[in-house]
Formats: C-alpha cells, structure tokens, sequence
C-alpha cells in the first residue's frame, strides 16, 4: 500500500504511460503538457513526486479563504505549471502547484489515536500547548498525523478530498462508501516483514517488534522512549558481542543482525544537538536542544512518529537546509511586518514547498510538515516529502549534516541496516 520509483517505473513501461497513475491532473508535471511524453511526467517516474494543487489564498479544512500573512513569488517554474494561465497562481482558479510523495495506506489505526499517557496530551494539545482541532465529520479530537500538511482530518475527509481533486469524480463519494473506505483503511497493518540477508524478520528468532504482526497487537499513540517501552521493542537477540571477529566477519547473516541490533541503540540512545528547526525549537524546549532520533521526534511506540502532534521544520523544504533542487519549484516568502516571522529564517524565506503554511497562511508556518512514521521504509524510496534522498543512506546523511551529529561510517550503515528491517 505504497509507492516506490521502481514500482512507477514498472507501471509506465507495462503500460506505455496509459495507467491512471500517469493521469494529467497530478500525475504529470503540469496538466497543460503533451500526456504520452515520459518527460512530462518526469518529477512522478524519477522522484515518485504528485502534484498537489492548492488553492490560494489558503482554504482549510472547512473550505472557508483565510488572509494569508505572507506574499507568495514564483522564483523558478520548471514544470510550468505555477505560472501557467489555466493552472497557475495567476489563473481563474489560482493555485499553487507543490510535488509530494505520498504517504503508505498502513497503520490508519495508529495515526488516528489521540496520544496516550503523558500530560498534556491527554487534554488533546499540540506540542505548542494549542487545542488540537476537531473533525468535520465526527466533531471529535483528531490527531492530525494522517497527512503531512494536516489537510485531511480524518480517513472519510481525506477520501472526499481525494475523490474531488486527485480522481476527478463530478460528485462526493456517498457516506456508505466513505464508511467502507475507512473500515477497509484501518485494517491494514503495514512493516517490513522480510530482508534479502536477515530473512523473515517475523520468526520466532527475530526481535517481537518487526513484521506487521507487531503493529496489530501493540498498544497505539504510547510514548516508546524509555528503557522499559523501547520503541521497536528488543533487539539484543540480534547482537554479538564479538563484533570483530573472524566468525561474524565471514558470517553476513550474524554481521548484519549485529549491525541492526547495534543500529537500534543508535537510534535510541545516541543524542545529539537538535537546533533552528522552527515550530520546535521555539516552543519552550530550548535551543539547541539534546535528543536522540528515539527520544526526540520519533518516540511513538511502534510507529516511530512523534507522539505529540506537531508540524515543524527541519529543513526539508526550506533554504538553506534543503540542498537546491532545479527539478522542482522555487517560491519566495515574504512575511508582513505586523506578523510573527519564521522563527529561525525570518521573513524573507526561499522554499520548494511551504508546506503547513499553504494551509494556515501563517508565517510561521512555512515549510513545516508532520513527522510521519517509519514502518515499511525499505519498500518505498525515495524518502522526504520531496522525495530528496534516494535511499536510506541519503536520508542518514541528510540529518548528520543538518545537526552536525557526526555519525561514524559504521554507525551510518547500521542505522541504514536498522531502519531497512522496520
């Protein structure tokens, strides 16, 4: 239930570019360029990137424009599409067109459970201390970890939304299909279940976290971040003690189990300098702030999402952090006066996508994202909303660089080997 470059690739030779996935709306660049080219659709089948149009000004959830406090300027349009006179931010409909990878249908269950256990989640707050919002089909707290600019509430407003935009349909899916899509969502359970070296990795042998099996039965929204609640459970059965001894050494099976084992204690355990990430180093926690991957955004018991709701920007949109990409969009933001800048980048921000911000039309905002979970990873490269690193490697480099962790060779690919068995 999710998409890899491979699989797209795959899907455009099997098909010759006719499969829905290749629709013009958002499969392609741009809807305005000729369909059957494959470079119209290169950000898709290289980047495994869909476009997403979004209105502007903002609309949320409930439909209704909100005043943006920041202007936007189309810096470069390599697809053409943001300043294209049907499509673009100047046409009749006025919309900004950003290309995101999409989030896997697994865990449905996990991400719509309000956090658990530590105040003041329990009283339904953003790590901001804001009121989490409501659904508009249920008028209930939702967590908002469904999708990464919190657009769709709840598995029925995604579907509608879905429906309208991405599949074109002339009217709104009935309430008895939004009832099975939901119902058909929330069954799904999704992990890495096998691995070229490690083989099953859901064998009585292989540590009780890994494999779909343990995201059926593992309590939802708990914090994972402790001795006693280890996010992914145990993996000391895999490790040696003998790291580097002629054995292990001529043993790839034995090797790699050592090196996941020791990924995980990486990943948990090894704390680093978390600094200028807006929307979280500006909320009370300091800055620079110390914490492991583990203890820090990804501590959700068996997820590896952040317990407590919150978008925020680690630099995966946004200049400097984000290397430049010719392959995508380029906007400048600039924040008036009377608002609260970026809290790191000012008011003056370059960025592929702003993210959170085309939501809200806050300042604040721009480039934020909500963490996602970690479950499947090795099935769907590339990684990033951009789709900005290739393979899990790309992706360790990309943090060690951003916070100057300093990870050792060999630390690297066992993080790399751990999170490819998740």
């Amino acid at each position: 239930m999710s998409l890899s470059v491979s699989t797209i690739q795959q899907r455009w030779r099997d098909t010759k570019g006719t499969d829905p996935l290749f629709a013009a709306i958002d499969g392609s660049n741009c809807p305005s360029l000729p369909q059957g080219k494959p470079e119209s659709h290169s950000l898709l089948l290289e980047k495994g990137l869909i476009r997403i149009a979004m209105p502007w000004p903002p609309r949320p959830f409930n439909g209704k424009p909100v005043e943006p406090e920041f202007s936007i300027e189309v810096v470069r349009d390599p697809t053409g599409c943001n300043l294209d006179p049907e499509w673009g931010i100047d046409s009749p409909s006025s919309a900004i067109s950003v290309f995101r990878r999409p989030r896997p249908v697994i865990n449905i269950a996990h991400l719509m459970e309000l956090p658990h256990g530590v105040p003041p989640f329990n009283n339904f707050f953003f790590n901001d201390a804001m009121p989490l919002p409501k659904g508009p089909d249920t008028g209930l707290t939702v967590p908002q970890q469904l999708m990464a600019d919190g657009r769709g509430l709840t598995p029925k407003f995604q579907a509608t939304d879905a429906a309208l935009t991405h599949l074109q349909l002339f009217d709104a899916l009935s309430d008895d299909d939004l009832e099975e899509i939901e119902a058909f969502e929330r069954q799904i359970y999704g992990a890495q279940s096998f691995d070229n070296l490690a083989g099953d990795l859901t064998s009585p042998q292989s540590p009780p976290g890994l494999g779909p099996q343990a995201l059926v039965i593992s309590p939802k929204a708990r914090l994972g971040n402790n001795p006693l609640n280890k996010i992914f459970g145990e993996f000391s059965m895999w490790a040696s003690t003998a790291d580097e001894s002629q054995e292990v050494q001529q043993d790839k099976v034995k090797a790699f189990k050592a090196s996941v084992a020791r990924g995980s204690e990486i990943f948990r355990e090894v704390r680093f300098y978390i600094s200028d990430v807006g929307m979280y180093n500006d909320k009370g926690l300091g800055n620079p702030f110390k914490r492991s991957c583990g203890s820090g955004c990804h501590n959700t018991l068996s997820m590896g999402m952040d317990l407590s709701p919150g978008f925020m920007d680690l630099g995966l949109n946004n200049f400097p952090w984000q290397n430049r990409r010719n392959d995508l969009p380029l906007f400048k933001i600039t924040c008036r006066d009377d608002v609260l800048p970026q809290s790191f980048l000012g008011r003056e921000i370059y960025t592929h996508d702003p993210g959170r911000a085309l939501i809200t039309g806050k300042c604040t905002d721009v480039g934020a994202t909500m963490t996602q979970q970690l479950r499947g990873l090795a099935a769907r490269a590339p990684y990033f909303a951009g789709g900005a690193a290739a393979n899990l490697r790309e992706l360790v480099d990309f943090y060690d660089r951003r916070f100057n962790i300093g990870y050792t060779e060999q630390e690297k690919a066992d993080l790399v080997n751990f999170m490819r068995t998740l």
